[in-house]
């Protein structure tokens, strides 16, 4: 087995249902040994479809999947040896926590003193010790979940796949439960592959995310670069916060900037290759913008603005700010301490905004359909 090439590999699948519609259009995607994948995606993306396509629930409409190399397209779901845990866990609620956790093991015919050890080490390894006794009603959702987790982990599989688990948990459970996966994805080394629509629990967890959008991943990067450096509108508007600006593309050469209808000019970078006169969207993260007093002199170029709103989060102040032109409120990210002295801006408060040049990417507008 060549460990340089990728555990899974999709290589130009389609999936339609009506055979006019593609619901996944040209996937290439290489998933690598013991790495921690998001597909993320809004709904009707083709994440999930590509998650059942790799199960086995799912057949392409053309292209092939391969694992180890070897063709699986055509291999039925119980003989992928994959683990899954969905959404609504899919216990059994007349079978008790341990044997939930041993039916893998014994649809495989493990011998039943095995079956125990391996049960009593999953449910360990999920923190329910003492636990195989009580039935999946009993439990509450963040347990129920667990027994999913140690069910899918207890025939060793080499490929896990979850379809939004963590979605019908409260936010703090949700969150505990993100940083608990993690740390169990490093303990194992086993390869996740996970389905979400929550961008925080995208960026949370994994080592690679993919973007769907209308079929088609729209980026494929670490969760530093895809924050970062997003490589198309829908991907800036889609992971975390931005502010965005509407204009025109004017520029040549690296030295690009994004005209405003009421002539100010934001400089940036062209991150799609515009060309000049283009109409164009310029996004910024709002922790990046800066915020002045509105007899400043600040050093990047700056908008005037207006306060409209103060949202107060705990750890920062969340401003909605009016620059007018006709452009949708600007968001403004300002960190809280204690020792915060200045006072906080308020509404009708006259500010300038600050637009390092580094952190200002402008795209073409996202297309609508």
């Amino acid at each position: 087995m060549n460990h340089a090439e990728p555990l899974v590999r999709f290589s130009g699948v389609q999936k339609t249902y009506d055979g006019e519609q593609l619901v996944v259009r040209a996937l290439d995607l290489d998933i690598q040994r013991g790495e921690f994948l998001s597909l993320l995606g809004p709904s009707g993306s083709g994440k999930t479809t590509t998650l059942m396509m790799l199960a086995g629930f799912e057949s392409p409409t053309a292209g092939d999947i391969l694992l180890d190399g070897k063709q699986i397209t055509r291999t039925p779901p119980h003989k992928r040896n994959f683990g899954m845990v969905f959404q609504n866990y899919a216990l059994f609620p007349h079978l008790t926590v341990g044997q939930n956790v041993a039916y893998p093991l014994t649809v495989r015919k493990v011998p039943k003193a095995e079956q125990a050890e391996r049960v009593k080490k999953a449910l360990d390894m999920v923190r329910l010790s003492g636990m195989a006794d009580r039935l999946p009603a009993r439990l509450s959702g963040g347990q129920q979940q667990r027994v999913a987790l140690a069910r899918a982990l207890v025939f060793n599989p080499q490929l896990v796949l979850m379809d939004e688990p963590l979605g019908a948990l409260d936010k703090q459970l949700r969150e505990h439960m993100q940083i608990e996966l993690k740390e169990l994805h490093r303990q194992l080394g086993v390869t996740f592959v996970y389905v979400t629509h929550d961008q925080g629990e995208a960026l949370t967890m994994s080592d690679r995310v993919a973007v769907f959008n209308e079929g088609v991943i729209q980026q494929l990067a670490d969760v530093e670069s895809l924050y970062e450096t997003p490589s198309n509108r829908f991907v800036a508007g889609f992971v975390g916060d931005s502010t965005v600006i509407t204009g025109t593309l004017q520029g040549s050469g690296t030295a690009w900037a994004l005209q405003l209808p009421d002539g100010q000019r934001l400089p940036g970078l062209n991150v799609n290759h515009l060309a000049p006169g283009s109409p164009a969207e310029a996004c910024i993260r709002p922790e990046r913008i800066a915020l002045h007093a509105a007899s400043a002199a600040p050093r990047s170029p700056a908008l005037r603005a207006t306060v409209a709103r103060a949202i107060y989060y705990g750890d920062h102040l969340r401003l909605m700010c009016d620059i007018g032109a006709g452009q949708a409120q600007a968001t403004v990210k300002l960190p809280l301490t204690r020792a915060d002295a200045n006072p906080h801006p308020e509404p009708g408060d006259a500010v300038l905004l600050e637009f390092p040049t580094e952190s200002v990417r402008i795209y073409a507008p996202p297309t609508v359909h």
